[in-house]
């Protein structure tokens, strides 16, 4: 099978890992000396509507109680905005809030339409008013129902804003501890032997208990409805969240259905069935792969890492070559300096800017290279126009002509992840800590905005390096980015990085990117990637791909962390359901301090 690969001359451009909060009470500031004043204002007497906010679709979450004042909101886009901060904690909500609804599905666009007392539903933007039970979804719904109205500015309670009108995020109401990401074993409740399988859970679909049941619901989907009733291995039933992050890691799953006393005794085959959930793929840690190493030019055994798939980097081309093509509105502005990478449709020089005195990276694409896929870079730019996050390249401008595309990037100025992974082998655990990290966040960042990378690998990962450490991570090229809408199909990315859904061709998403990031992470601390082929046989890599096999072979792990181990393990699982996302990898135990 042919994986073809996107440009991989490097350059190009902090997102908040969302928490979740199952019941936040926010009243908005008061103005007292607003109230207390004895100007003409003609909102002087006007009291404030005590209102609840629950968010559209989620019939779990209990909302958020505001005040609206004519003293604090002028305008209902003002109104918006502090919502938005209400509820930048509620993962469902990634893009704020933009619509508000009644609970008939009316929509509100003026804040006199807000009724003192009642409840509404805030939407994302283009979201259509979905009708779930908001109200008596669970336990204590009566207590919500309805929202008793306000007397008065004076009688409202304090303030979860600060004095600056940010939300406080050490707010009492708010979790104090988020689940981290688990796979857990699930036991489907019926006549034995019963159905055996796996679920990932995690912050974003288990910020609650009544979340966690919901999630299992979907999973299992008993014959008789919603899952009521969860039991640990030992027979104890759960009744909080932290019940399923607990040692025990096996659970019995039960609707309405009667308790019998020899349930939690598993059968042979349910035994095997967990043993066969729970094996691991990876080879044994002492059995070390054919083609992993190779020798250097004293005979010592040293590791080997994967083919480069950029052109080797010279040191500048000549004048006539490039310069003469570059039009004039790009040298007057710019001072163009020697060629610090180059790829298979594009050259990357250094330069300065005139006015600025600021050095960047300039991107010369070659269009008669790329003749038919001109959507591409389309693509490229109109995506790097859009983001913006520490982790990732920033594009500075752009200059088109007929026969080039220019592009103004950020530089970096330690090169890319690859010459360093060269001339270090191997990194540190703090060093592969921080890059991870890094690489997390602009992951987690690009997902939450629906941008897929597809060629996550060394070549397009650019480092700033403080000493003999690494200080900062950058993710570029965007050549073969894509927006998704649904499952894609198109077979891309780099053989060594590829994740088995694009191979098995059944439609892949986001989390490709995850399974790249654990390859690479996997290579940052021991020297050599897990998939390998010992002829380098492109179906034999992928066979290995497919098949899952790797693992973390002595010396070369020995004095790796377990908890690096565990998180690469969950990075490269083979069933993307069960692979962690960018934003469990940032929760996981290992990067908890960067």
């Amino acid at each position: 099978m042919a994986v073809s690969f996107g440009d991989s001359s490097h350059h190009r451009t902090s997102s908040a890992t969302h928490s979740y909060v199952t019941e936040s009470t926010v009243e908005v500031q008061r103005h007292l000396s607003d109230i207390g004043s004895k100007g003409t204002s003609p909102f002087k007497m006007r009291k404030a509507k005590r209102i609840r906010f629950l968010c559209n679709g989620d019939r779990f979450y209990k909302g958020v109680v505001m005040a609206v004042a004519p003293e604090r909101y002028r305008s209902f886009d003002s109104l918006l905005t502090d919502l938005t901060r209400a509820f930048s904690t509620n993962n469902n909500l990634p893009s704020g809030v933009r619509t508000v609804y009644t609970m008939e599905g009316n929509k509100v666009s003026d804040l006199d339409e807000l009724e003192d007392g009642k409840l509404y539903v805030c939407s994302g933007y283009g979201e259509q008013f979905k009708k779930v039970d908001y109200v008596s979804c669970s336990n204590g719904a009566n207590s919500y129902s309805r929202v008793k109205p306000a007397r008065s500015l004076t009688k409202l309670p304090t303030s979860n804003y600060n004095n600056q009108g940010s939300y406080n995020s050490n707010s009492s109401n708010q979790s104090k501890s988020l689940p981290r990401p688990r796979i857990i074993i699930l036991i489907r409740s019926g006549l034995k032997p019963r159905r055996v399988l796996r679920l990932l859970l995690n912050k974003r679909n288990a910020p609650s208990f009544e979340h966690a049941l919901s999630t299992i619901t979907d999973a299992v989907k008993l014959d008789t409805g919603a899952v009521r009733k969860i039991y640990n291995s030992k027979g104890t039933q759960l009744s909080q969240l932290e019940d399923f992050f607990q040692e025990d890691d096996i659970f019995f799953v039960y609707g309405s259905e009667r308790i019998n006393a020899d349930d939690f005794e598993l059968d042979f085959e349910e035994l095997k069935a967990i043993q066969a959930q729970k094996k691991g793929l990876r080879r044994p840690v002492t059995e070390l792969k054919n083609g992993t190493h190779c020798f250097d030019e004293t005979g010592k055994k040293v590791p080997k890492l994967p083919n480069t798939t950029r052109q080797m980097k010279t040191n500048g081309l000549k004048k006539s070559e490039t310069m003469h093509a570059i039009p004039n509105k790009v040298l007057s502005r710019y001072s163009i300096g020697q060629v610090i990478g180059e790829g298979n449709f594009a050259v990357v020089r250094r330069c300065s800017d005139k006015l600025k005195n600021v050095d960047y990276a300039l991107k010369i694409i070659d269009k008669s290279k790329v003749a038919g896929k001109e959507h591409m870079f389309d693509n490229e730019v109109s995506i790097l126009r859009s983001v913006n996050h520490t982790n990732i390249i920033r594009l500075v401008s752009e200059h088109d002509t007929p026969t080039e595309l220019y592009l103004v990037m950020e530089l970096v100025t330690g090169g890319d992840l690859f010459d360093a992974i060269t001339k270090r082998v191997k990194f540190t655990e703090p060093d592969a800590q921080i890059m991870t990290h890094d690489l997390a966040s602009a992951l987690a960042y690009l997902h939450d905005n629906s941008i897929l990378h597809r060629d996550i690998k060394p070549e397009n990962l650019l480092v700033e390096m403080k000493g003999d450490h690494v200080r900062l991570l950058k993710v570029g090229d965007f050549g073969l980015a894509q927006r998704v809408t649904g499952p894609l199909f198109t077979v891309c990315g780099t053989p060594t990085y590829v994740a088995p859904e694009i191979l098995t061709e059944v439609g892949y998403g986001l989390k490709i990117d995850v399974w790249a990031a654990g390859v690479i992470l996997y290579i940052l601390l021991c020297g050599f990637p897990p998939f390998v082929s010992s002829t380098n046989d492109q179906e034999e890599l992928f066979d290995d791909i497919l098949n899952g096999q790797y693992g973390f072979p002595a010396p070369y792990w020995n004095d790796v962390s377990d908890c690096a181990k565990d998180l690469i393990s969950h990075m490269l699982q083979p069933n993307p359901d069960l692979r962690f996302s960018a934003e469990d990898v940032l929760d996981h135990p290992w990067l908890e301090n960067i």
